[in-house]
């Protein structure tokens, strides 16, 4: 027997509308959860105003919403089965001869509709949003100073100096080994109290030694003053390799339409983009990891029918969430690592929870 459109439509709507109920229960407490963190790191911050705090935390919901989306998911669909098998619903379909599979299917087609919203809408407005919080919190809370910006032009780097503040901008990174990078074609302006132009510096080569910036056939422009040549030049740095590969955008803060041109960016420059890389190939395998968490869903509301654990039911889905959170996390450590494949790191947590879904489900059903 075929499900009908008027029960498809009906299943479908109920298990969205459970989902985003859930859904905006977790944003609200993450939310409430946010502001009061935010408040207690603002507390010895004369500039981090009430104002700034809450935008701060408002910046967050798009990010935290992607996060939670599978749990939204998964326990909204838990929701929903629990109530249409209470209600017998689940029960007189089956009895019709409607199998699991069919008025799975409304359920699956919401959540892939979800993911894919999530990859090409929601991840665009969170990536805008989480750099906006990122600058607020580096303005306000850490009083961070250090700034890079990698672009097709060239490198961009900003550092603290005694007296003011050094811009660097290079048109190449040839190199990066160890603690040094190796820098062409480069062009220092020097500041005093942040936005008083001092000096410029333009060098054929630039190389960012532990403590020191070594510049090589340097030309020093100060104004009202001829300019002069050195054949080298230091200039005192906090930076080191490290914090600048750190500083990098993170990829949270990256577009899933941006990220591929970043990656290949990152690699033309010497730059590790494995972290980069990970997080695109999580953004495409999120359709089939909200599948997986209606399927999941599915498996322990069939269980609950037939034994009538609520228990059982609650204990199992919130162990799973974790669970999968956990396992997330790990594999994803292990491919930034290098223990396992990029790609692998990235789908394994999708491809086994679909797995385990399916899986569950033959052995449950019956017809």
């Amino acid at each position: 027997m075929r499900i009908s459109p008027t029960l498809t439509w009906y299943f479908g709507k109920h298990v969205l509308i459970s989902i985003l109920g859930i859904l905006a229960l977790l944003i609200g407490l993450i939310m409430i959860g946010d502001s009061i963190e935010l408040l207690r790191r603002a507390g010895g911050k004369p500039d981090a105003t009430v104002s700034i705090v809450f935008q701060m935390a408002a910046s967050r919901i798009p990010f935290m919403t992607e996060k939670v989306l599978p749990f939204a998911v998964l326990f909204g669909s838990m929701f929903s089965f629990w109530k249409l098998t209470g209600n017998q619903e689940l029960v007189v379909t089956r009895a019709a001869g409607v199998s699991a599979w069919q008025f799975l299917l409304p359920p699956i087609l919401c959540a892939l509709i979800l993911g894919t919203i999530q990859v090409t809408a929601l991840n665009p407005l969170s990536s805008i949003l989480l750099q906006r919080y990122e600058m607020l919190e580096a303005r306000y809370l850490q009083n961070n100073v250090n700034v890079m910006n990698l672009s097709s032009s060239g490198l961009w780097l900003r550092q603290g100096t005694q007296d003011g503040q050094a811009v660097i901008y290079a048109r190449e990174v040839r190199s990066q080994e160890g603690d040094k990078i190796d820098l062409r074609n480069v062009t220092v302006f020097r500041f005093e109290n942040s936005d008083d132009f001092t000096t410029r510096m333009d060098a054929k080569r630039a190389m960012l030694e532990p403590g020191t910036w070594h510049f090589y056939d340097v030309w020093t422009f100060n104004p009202g003053q001829a300019s002069t040549f050195n054949s080298e030049q230091m200039l005192p740095t906090n930076l080191t390799a490290r914090k600048i590969q750190d500083s990098f955008a993170s990829p949270e803060t990256m577009s899933f339409w941006n990220l591929k041109p970043f990656i290949n960016l990152l690699e033309r420059a010497g730059f590790n983009a494995t972290r980069h890389r990970i997080h695109f190939h999580s953004l495409l395998s999120r359709p089939l990891l909200l599948c997986a968490m209606v399927l999941i869903a599915a498996a322990f509301c069939l269980k609950f029918s037939r034994r009538r654990r609520v228990s059982l039911v609650i204990g199992g889905g919130v162990a799973s969430g974790f669970i999968l959170y956990f396992c997330t996390d790990v594999i994803s450590a292990l491919g930034v690592s290098g223990g396992i494949p990029p790609i692998l790191s990235a789908w394994a947590p999708a491809g086994i929870s679909l797995l385990l879904g399916v899986s569950t489900l033959l052995h449950l059903e019956d017809g």
